[in-house]
Formats: C-alpha cells, structure tokens, sequence
C-alpha cells in the first residue's frame, strides 16, 4: 500500500525519499574559477533538455560558497561517471581538500577539467541560468562531446547502484 503525502512537518524529508525513487546518474560538473583554478561538485540533477539546439539541464543549491562561480563562468563541463568512479562522485561531494589532487583529466572549452574514464563528458557554454526554489537551474549549449563504452554509475533510494545484465 503506498503512503500519503505526510503532514507538514514530515513533508521534506518524506519528499526528498519519494523524489529518490527515481534512478539518477551521477555526474561531476567542472569549470576554471577566474584565476584558473579547477573546481568541481558532485551532481545527479543532470537532464537533456533540447537536442536542436542541443541544450542541457543541471541545478545548484543556493547555499553553496561556489554558486556565484559557476553563474559567472562562460563554459563548464559535465563529466558522467562510469560504475567504478564511486570514490570519484564522493571527493567531488565532499568540501575538502584538492579535489583534483591526483586524478587524470584534460582541458576543455575555457579551461573546464574533463575527467578521464567518464563514459560521457560535455563541454557546454553557460546559456541561461533561472531561479528554482533553494536552487539555481543552468542550461548549458553543448558545444562538444564524447562517449566511452561502459557502464554509468547510478544513484537510487540513497544509495549507489550498479546496473546488472
């Protein structure tokens, strides 16, 4: 039997539960800070939006310190991570340290890391940002793109998954 929509007090961590039964990928979004430094976040609000133009969809909390950088930044990179990148989704989703330390990548469209064994990378021009709530949305031109073979890593009911033949 499926549960109600819950009192209010109950409703945000409730909605947060029912909006995980839907299966995500996960995705680090990466661009240069004015001064040229690497930055990064892990991020499974990741959706094709448009493919003519070709146009993508991704949100950002407002509360984080690396919001304004991201809204200012000409181009970004969304990098989908393969299944074996799990520790890579959790350095970009923690907020210590030289989250590039060690880690392969080449240099996008304005400098944006492109990381390797990602079994897809975009390189999009920051578009149109709108207001969403306690998020930010951004809609990025893909510009350029690849595609590796492999499986993606997946993000469902609070947990990382795995896709199984």
């Amino acid at each position: 039997m499926s549960q109600q929509t819950p009192a209010a007090e109950d409703f945000p961590r409730n909605f947060r539960n029912a909006l995980g039964m839907f299966a995500t990928g996960i995705t680090v979004v990466t661009m240069r800070t004015p001064a040229g430094d690497p930055i990064g976040l892990t991020v499974n609000s990741f959706n094709s939006v448009s493919l003519d133009p070709p146009l993508i969809v991704w949100s950002l909390s407002n509360d984080l310190p690396s919001r304004a950088l991201f809204e200012a930044s000409e181009y970004y990179a969304i990098n989908v991570l393969a299944a074996d990148q799990e520790a890579v989704s959790q350095r970009f989703a923690s907020r210590q340290g030289d989250r590039f330390a060690g880690l392969g990548f080449d240099h996008g469209l304005g400098g944006a890391p492109l990381l390797d064994g990602c079994v897809a990378r975009f390189e999009c021009r920051n578009k149109v940002r709108h207001p969403g709530g306690d998020h930010v949305l951004f809609i990025g031109e893909v510009e350029r793109f690849d595609r590796n073979p492999g499986d993606p890593l997946i993000y469902f009911g609070g947990a990382y998954r795995h896709l199984t033949p």
